[in-house]
């Protein structure tokens, strides 16, 4: 069955329209960073480029055909801002704007001919292709960096998105799409477009996904460990307990010698540094795969993993030696 292209794009439109709106009403809760309301507004710049174009033949050219293309340009690029905002990458706003300006002229003036469709699906179509090869990219950086899961969904959905679109370039290239008439009766270009809406609804939910797996990761991080030095605390000492037992660990027991004296003298945001800087002069000392807990108060467990106990104290006198008294004083 052939499907009606011009249907195909209101279907798209009102789908962004319905995302874009929950996305900033999701924005307006203030739970959230500024990456909905930038993703939101993306969704309905997107809906709006697609209404626009399913309009093609029934308002005027440059309405429908160069305003909605704009329009739909600005928007999908506007994703790749979204996916950059929520990684804690934005760009200058100024620049990024610019950047769409840049890349709208040539699809309005360059192929402004209303007969050279190939010629513009071939612009827009690898607009978005590198546009989502960009956001893939930039999911991937978050994959790695806070070990989101859902990030690799996402990096999979833009990838085949990607294909997509440059499946769309070469047959717009070869002229297996575009025509006089876009709407006329191309089957590939209509199942491309279903495509489309699928892939709009699926990113969406990838991105909320996202969102959920970084809120869930906070929360454990804060519940697992000491807000003022960073050390694991009793929770989270216990959250880590079950992975030692298959093998040979040196603890440590360590207090601060007079802290009570020096927060009695100096005050509690003395002490509070202290604590943060032994925290960090054990740290520095440790390796990365030991553990560093603060019990309450002055008191600290560090678990060294797999070394002797002469190589345990050594360990414990390299930070007794590196916290001394003038050290302390110097880096306070």
């Amino acid at each position: 069955m052939l499907l009606d292209l011009r249907t195909i794009y209101f279907i798209v439109a009102v789908s962004c329209f319905v995302l874009g709106i929950l996305q900033l009403a999701a924005y307006a809760t203030g739970r959230f960073e500024r990456w909905p309301l930038w993703w939101g507004l993306s969704n309905l710049l997107v809906g709006l480029g697609s209404f626009l174009v399913a309009l093609r033949n029934l308002v005027p050219y440059s309405v429908s055909v160069d305003g909605g293309n704009v329009v739909t340009i600005a928007g999908y690029m506007l994703m790749f801002f979204a996916v950059r905002v929520f990684a804690g990458r934005a760009l200058s706003q100024r620049t990024f704007w610019f950047a769409i300006f840049l890349v709208s002229v040539p699809v309005v003036l360059i192929v402004s001919n209303p007969s050279a469709v190939s010629a513009r699906l071939l612009n827009i179509s690898v607009i978005c292709c590198l546009c989502d090869l960009a956001v893939a990219r930039e999911a991937i950086g978050i994959a790695r960096r806070e070990k989101l899961y859902s990030a690799a969904l996402l990096v999979g959905l833009y990838l085949c998105t990607a294909m997509i679109f440059a499946v769309r370039s070469i047959l717009a290239v070869t002229g297996e799409i575009g025509g006089p008439d876009p709407f006329g009766g191309s089957v590939v270009h209509s199942w491309i477009a279903v495509s489309a809406v699928a892939f709009i609804m699926l990113r969406s939910m990838a991105m909320v996904l996202m969102a959920a797996e970084r809120s869930r990761n906070q929360l454990m991080e804060l519940a697992h460990h000491d807000p003022l030095t960073g050390a694991l605390n009793r929770g989270g000492l216990a959250q880590h307990v079950p992975a030692l037992a298959s093998q040979p660990v040196s603890l440590l027991i360590i207090d601060i010698d007079h802290f009570k004296q020096l927060n009695d003298r100096h005050g509690h945001a003395a002490g509070d540094d202290i604590l943060r800087l032994f925290a960090s002069v054990s740290r520095g000392i440790m390796r990365s795969g030991d553990l560093l807990a603060r019990q309450g108060g002055d008191e600290f467990l560090a678990v060294l993993k797999n070394v002797s106990g002469e190589d345990a104290v050594a360990i414990a006198e390299r930070i007794r030696l590196d916290f001394a008294p003038p050290s302390c004083i110097t880096q306070i």
